[in-house]
């Protein structure tokens, strides 16, 4: 089990680190996404700050499933907004974009589901 969380954590990590620079330094396709939704730019950064402290508590072991409940809020909005608002395909990318959301969301799902054993305890002993 340790494997398989770690391999979801590390790929989920991954895709949501690897974003930041777009979302930070004013990518075109971050500035239209944003526009489009009617949130830039402050929810381009926003999202960015979130999607930095998921990454990072991801890759804590201890708080890998604080990581994963955020990386999964995050992209179940990006998932709502790609098929609300943006489409699947955004700016000709073939759908890459959602397909990342989605990859992050189903990763972080299955972290949560693997960990779920130590969230139960842990508040367990909170109540306590």
């Amino acid at each position: 089990m340790s494997i398989l969380s770690w391999t979801f954590q590390i790929l989920a990590a991954l895709i949501l680190l690897q974003t930041l620079y777009f979302k930070f330094s004013g990518a075109p396709e971050s500035v239209y996404i944003f526009e489009t939704i009617g949130l830039e730019p402050f929810g381009r950064y926003a999202s960015g700050v979130v999607e930095l402290i998921a990454g990072i508590l991801l890759l804590i072991p201890a708080l890998s499933w604080i990581g994963a409940l955020l990386g999964l809020a995050v992209m179940s909005g990006a998932i709502v907004s790609h098929l609300t608002l943006l489409g699947v395909n955004v700016q000709d990318d073939g759908g890459q974009l959602f397909s990342l959301a989605l990859v992050v969301a189903v990763s972080c799902a299955i972290v949560l589901c693997l960990r779920c054993r130590y969230i139960v305890s842990l508040l367990a002993k909170l109540r306590s």
